[in-house]
């Protein structure tokens, strides 16, 4: 059990939270939730020991092993993936570690054979023999192919790393997991594989997380931070939701019942008052009455932004048709033969698991990346808005949340500009927030600012409900749903999607399935859902099996392929810091075509040359990223052969 007492802490001049008493106890798992920047993971990191609350304790068990979602996993990028999941354990690395050094030598010592019998000991109490299948079992379960379990961490988008890290948190078999957004960037057979996990856990878990049906499907109890204080309701996320309701509801009554009190006492006292048979009784009134303490609501933290989605103008009547589009990363294959002819109007939810190319689709339509083959065309007067999966691609660092909106539109007002950006959530000195101080949320408000401020007629949004709190998705979804515009969403997130879908995009490996419909008609279909099923992994991975340990190899060959692998990984970093640095100076160079004084007949040179400068670059970037894919080729290569 662990417990908290009369904990209290602030976040500058905002109260998080005061005077709060709670218990987390066994095999409870606890769903926390509360607006963005209520202190939901300040809170996490109290419990966690990495930060001191300005009053009150935490107290937790000795024997209490605690289990913690990593979020660097820039820690372990050289790493193999099997590995990283093994340190869960440390003992049991640590011990694994040391016996491959000792076997490395050419002679042993009878010192290095005793310390090798202790180390295999302790290899067997933590039935390390098996580890390897658990983790590659555990690994395979989260979605990662098992040709994939010894390339190292730095191999994988950053969705896949998450994964990986929540493998390593899971293996080390905690008694009490502490997870913050586990699902963010988990495709929707793992968010499943995470349910079914963490309902058949034995220990406590307590889980930050914004996905309804995610809280639904594992929470008995939930602690809410709202009104400065924490409070825990038992049941799921919907039964919480009717509970607090009753409150408020409740509160509201009492609040009524009480002004009609002091407005009858008052009546009586002002009737009575001058009347010498009836002063007595009015003056006892009286006290009775600057006795009676007000009941107050306080002002919840759970503020939803005011989306409002205009359209500057609308598109054709068919504003995208997409013609046997496929789209490969070598012999990868991500889509296959996808054709599609959108109507005006159309709300398309793209759905399906990890690596089928759902926001490989949006880059193809951005013109980000090329299709390997067919074509799409836009429609008549089409006008499109991006909302890519990584804010960082679309918010420029070194400017503030008001400097970068304006930047979008310089002829605006000061007032429009801050309209906006009060719309979500962005007030007072909020708009002079840095962009690198941005949490995600934030900055998913920001972008969602510059797409009512250019009113486009077709929106690509890539994940948007990803840090997104509980208000704003509900916002987001009810907005959507208004939208006279056309929408293709990718999300895994089942109540959003059944929000404002009007079709249903499967993509699958080896193909498609695009069903006219909204979600609830595409369940009733396929009668099943999709995004809530019990089977195994839908078109993917193979069943687990046992991890194949590495054949022995001699110390010179060892040094020999460490060598080449590491001139092969010092290439990729090489290409990746040139990546970088052209993506930086051309972000500089469509700021400078920001300035309107640029296309001034005095600047026709000072423009053209401009304009040759973003050129050059954008090949240079084209030659590095064809440089980057060359090296990573290589390296998968000799991993394959080599492992």
């Amino acid at each position: 059990m662990i417990s908290v007492s009369n904990l209290g802490m602030h976040f500058g001049e905002q109260v998080l939270f005061a005077d709060v008493t709670f218990q987390l106890n066994p095999g409870n798992r606890y769903g926390l939730v509360g607006a963005n920047g209520s202190g939901k993971s300040t809170l996490i990191k109290i419990l966690m020991g990495q930060v001191s609350a300005e009053t009150g304790e935490v107290s937790l068990p000795n024997s209490l092993k605690v289990g913690v979602l990593q979020q660097d996993h820039f820690a372990y990028e050289k790493h193999a993936i099997l590995d990283v999941v093994l340190q869960g354990k440390q003992g049991l690395w640590d011990a694994m570690v040391e016996k491959e050094k000792i076997l490395e030598y050419s002679e042993i010592t009878d010192e290095m054979g005793h310390r090798l019998g202790d180390l295999e000991t302790t290899i067997a109490d933590y039935d390390g023999y098996q580890a390897e299948a658990d983790a590659g079992e555990m690994l395979i379960g989260l979605g990662i192919l098992e040709k994939q379990l010894r390339d190292p961490l730095s191999s994988l988008s950053g969705g896949y790393k998450l994964r990986v890290l929540l493998a390593q948190c899971l293996f080390g078999d905690p008694d009490f997991l502490l997870l913050d957004e586990p699902t963010n960037h988990l495709d929707l057979d793992s968010i499943h594989w995470l349910e079914g996990y963490l309902k058949q856990f034995k220990g406590s878990s307590l889980v930050i997380s914004h996905d309804q049906h995610f809280l639904n499907s594992i929470c008995t109890h939930i602690l809410d931070i709202d009104y400065e204080t924490i409070k825990t309701y038992p049941g799921n996320y919907q039964k919480f939701l009717e509970a607090k309701e009753l409150e408020r509801s409740q509160k509201e009554a009492d609040i009524v019942r009480q002004e009609k009190k002091k407005e009858d006492l008052q009546q009586f006292i002002d009737r009575f008052k001058a009347k010498a048979s009836k002063a007595r009784q009015a003056g006892s009134r009286a006290k009775q009455l600057d006795k009676m303490e007000d009941i107050a609501i306080k002002r919840s933290s759970r503020i939803a932004p005011n989306f409002i989605f205009a359209l500057e103008r609308p598109s054709g009547k068919t504003p995208l048709t997409v013609r046997n589009i496929s789209k490969s990363f070598g012999e990868k294959k991500v889509i296959q033969n996808l054709s599609l002819e959108l109507e005006r109007g159309k709300k398309i939810a793209v759905i399906g698991p990890n690596g089928v190319g759902k926001s490989t689709l949006l880059k193809i339509l951005m013109e980000e990346l090329n299709p390997t083959e067919g074509e799409f065309e836009w429609g008549h007067e089409v006008s499109v808005g991006y909302f890519s999966q990584d804010h960082h691609d679309l918010i420029q660092k070194g400017t503030t949340a008001y400097e970068w909106l304006y930047s979008f539109s310089p002829s605006e007002t000061i007032g429009t500009i801050r309209s906006l950006l009060a719309r979500v959530l962005f007030s007072g000195d909020d708009v002079h927030k840095a962009s690198s101080t941005l949490s995600g949320g934030e900055s998913g408000r920001l972008i969602f600012s510059k797409l009512m401020l250019q009113k486009p007629n077709f929106l690509l949004l890539d994940e948007p409900t990803n840090h997104m709190d509980l208000e704003t998705i509900d916002a987001l979804g009810k907005t959507l749903a208004n939208y006279e515009g056309t929408v293709i969403c990718v999300s895994h997130d089942r109540n959003f999607i059944e929000a404002f879908a009007t079709d249903i995009l499967e993509l699958k490996h080896g193909g498609f399935e695009f069903f006219h419909g909204s979600y609830p008609e595409y369940l009733e279909k396929q009668g099943k859902d999709y995004l809530d099923r019990t089977g195994k992994l839908k078109d993917s991975q193979p069943k687990a099996a046992p991890v194949k340990k590495k054949n022995l190899l001699s110390n010179q060959d060892r040094r020999k392929n460490k060598k080449e692998q590491n001139r092969l990984e010092r290439n990729i970093k090489t290409q990746e810091s040139k990546i970088s640095e052209f993506e930086e100076k051309i972000a500089h160079v469509e700021k400078l075509l920001l300035d309107g004084s640029l296309y001034e007949a005095s600047n026709k040179i000072k423009l053209g040359q401009t304009i040759a400068d973003k050129q050059t670059l954008e090949g240079k970037l084209e030659h590095s990223m064809e440089a980057w894919e060359t090296a990573q080729e290589q390296l998968e290569k000799f991993q394959a052969v080599n492992s």
